[in-house]
């Protein structure tokens, strides 16, 4: 099969390779799937890059999310799921081989069935920043009647947790930082759209809660968005942080969480556990299809030879969606 790989951390355009590699088999649970479409998330170019990770492995193929085909099964499995069109989540995680690649072997758990009105390069979309989204939303309990908060909200996560959160009966308020992320927000069904660069974002966002602060936040970065945070939770909120920006040692002033009974929860996808990621991908799938004209937005698409363009791409900080890696 054709593959993209690295033997160590690295710039991109230094340490992907592209060739040739033997196409793996399925064990016992698990499913071969033909990739057709892969995705590249901002943590992949961090690893790739040695950016708070090492090599677990000797050799890597990178990338956690992709969709495709099943076209092999192992042991365990139903030759039923032959021919069966699957999203993949955590490809690349706790394994050298990710999606990068025309074919992956994954355990049949960490694929979820793909709508047929979807495309593969929609479906590569999905898996962690879908999940993610999920997850933040509902790690302590529903949404629905309450006022959400998404910071980031034209991101990859944002733009998902503003859709999945509408489904959920949430008013949502969203957070951007230009026009063309407050219109892209707005097409996700955000109720109000706030650009945290002009004067007083707190303010418009608690005037935007009907004055009396947003009820759960599903925040892209707890060290910038600190401040805001505290100023417009209201009183019992609960705060989901998925990741953190370039300073991790940021000092946390207690009091105004405690005054406040705020909840600050943080959430690092790949170590949720087999249970959490099972709901999410099972929630993530009903609202496939009860909304089946859920917005998945593609930002680019490469070649799979191009693949370190498509890091570069993603390392830019410039895209608005998710970079996608075509490996037929």
């Amino acid at each position: 099969m054709k593959a993209v790989w690295y033997d160590r951390p690295g710039p991109a355009a230094e340490v992907l390779s592209y060739g040739e590699m033997p196409s793996p088999q399925p064990g016992p649970g698990e499913v071969r799937v033909r990739l057709l479409a892969s995705a590249v998330n901002p943590g992949d170019a961090n690893r790739r890059a040695g950016r708070m990770h090492t090599m677990a492995f000797p050799r890597i193929i990178p990338h956690s999310d992709g969709a495709g085909i099943v076209d092999a099964v192992g042991e365990g499995v139903g030759r039923h799921m032959e021919g069966v069109r699957v999203w993949i989540c955590f490809g690349q995680r706790g394994r050298a081989f990710g999606t990068a690649a025309q074919y992956i072997c994954v355990p049949l758990e960490l694929t979820s069935p793909l709508p047929p009105h979807m495309e593969f390069a929609e479906g590569a979309c999905l898996g962690i920043p879908a999940l993610t989204a999920y997850c933040s939303l509902f790690l302590a309990g529903p949404v629905r009647g309450k006022t959400v908060l998404v910071t980031g909200g034209a991101g990859a996560v944002g733009h998902y947790a503003i859709q999945i959160a509408r489904w959920a009966g949430a008013r949502v308020v969203a957070t951007v930082s230009s026009p063309a992320k407050k219109a892209h927000a707005e097409l996700g069904g955000a109720h109000e759209v706030i650009d945290y660069t002009t004067t007083d974002p707190a303010g418009q966002i608690r005037e935007a809660a009907q004055g009396r602060g947003v009820d759960h936040i599903v925040d892209v970065d707890a060290g910038d968005n600190l401040a805001l945070c505290l100023q417009v939770a209201a009183n019992h909120a609960n705060w989901v942080s998925y990741a953190i920006g370039p300073d991790p040692c940021q000092v946390l002033p207690l009091a105004q969480l405690i005054r406040k009974n705020i909840s600050l929860r943080g959430l690092y996808l790949p170590d949720i556990g087999p249970e959490l990621r099972r709901e999410a991908q099972q929630g993530v799938t009903r609202w496939l299809r009860e909304v089946p004209g859920a917005i998945h937005t593609v930002h680019k698409v490469f070649r799979l030879e191009d693949t370190a363009l498509a890091h570069l791409e993603v390392e830019g900080r410039r895209k608005l969606g998710t970079v996608i890696v075509n490996c037929e």
